[in-house]
């Protein structure tokens, strides 16, 4: 009964499935915060007018763009890109400051296909994350920063990208940090509830941290190394001053 109890603690989303609420899902677009790196590609009718507006050559971390990477996340830029600056603005050929912070992708590439058209025929951009990326820290097999070129990634492909979480981890009780808007979130994720399926910190943003907490188990085991540790050098001070008195003598 001990065995089985415990094979239970170790399971994935345990129980019936609600799958009228469960199937229907919205993937959140990422927003665009202070401190982002972006690519931004200009093209048009003349390739040679909007070639420079092209900040050179850039590359995704260490995998093919659309998958994910265990790759870290230093690994991302060969050259170019846009800093959103600490009041949210990018400098832009032409266009001088654009405020940038709070659009997704999608609504940054509307503002500039409309701003260029004064200086470009037909413009269209596209628009990119350099700087995508997650951490997992804790009882995770991998612990660590990881890059995320197809941006987009849910918190279970997170611990597949750290290894699975160690057999000393605790599944009920995930912790999903989040910075938006300059405040930070928090959520509490139960592993073992198909109920992670609806919750906003499921599906993961740029920048989360996700931190697994260990058992009580892991930690006695932690105290009880200690004390061995701390009982070993004790004994072996011990046998010193026994052989250094003898040897005085």
């Amino acid at each position: 009964m001990s065995s089985c109890g415990s094979t239970r603690k170790l399971q994935y989303m345990q129980g019936a499935f609600d799958t009228a609420r469960l199937s229907v899902y919205n993937i959140p677009q990422p927003i665009i915060q202070k401190g982002d790196l972006l690519s931004i590609s200009v093209n048009s009718e003349s390739p040679a007018a909007s070639a420079v507006y092209n900040q050179g050559t850039v590359t995704t971390p260490a995998a093919t763009a659309g998958t994910l990477s265990g790759a870290p996340a230093s690994t991302g830029v060969t050259g170019g890109g846009y800093l959103v600056d600490p009041n949210g603005n990018i400098q832009f050929q032409s266009l001088g400051d654009v405020h940038v912070e709070g659009l997704t992708k999608l609504q940054l590439t509307a503002l500039l296909d409309s701003a260029l058209q004064v200086y470009l025929t037909k413009p269209y951009c596209t628009v990119r994350f350099l700087n995508y990326k997650i951490t997992l820290i804790g009882d995770v097999t991998r612990p660590g920063v990881y890059a995320i070129p197809s941006e987009q990634v849910t918190l279970l492909e997170a611990i597949g990208l750290a290894g699975d979480l160690n057999i000393t981890a605790r599944r009920d009780n995930v912790l999903v940090m989040r910075e938006q808007n300059g405040k930070r979130q928090w959520g509490r994720i139960d592993l073992t509830s198909p109920d992670i399926l609806a919750s906003p910190f499921y599906q993961l943003q740029q920048n989360d941290l996700v931190y697994v907490d260990f058992t009580r188990s892991k930690a006695a085991a932690g105290d009880q190394v200690t004390a061995r540790n701390i009982s070993i050098a004790a004994t072996v001070v011990s046998t010193l001053a026994i052989i250094y008195s003898i040897l005085k003598k």
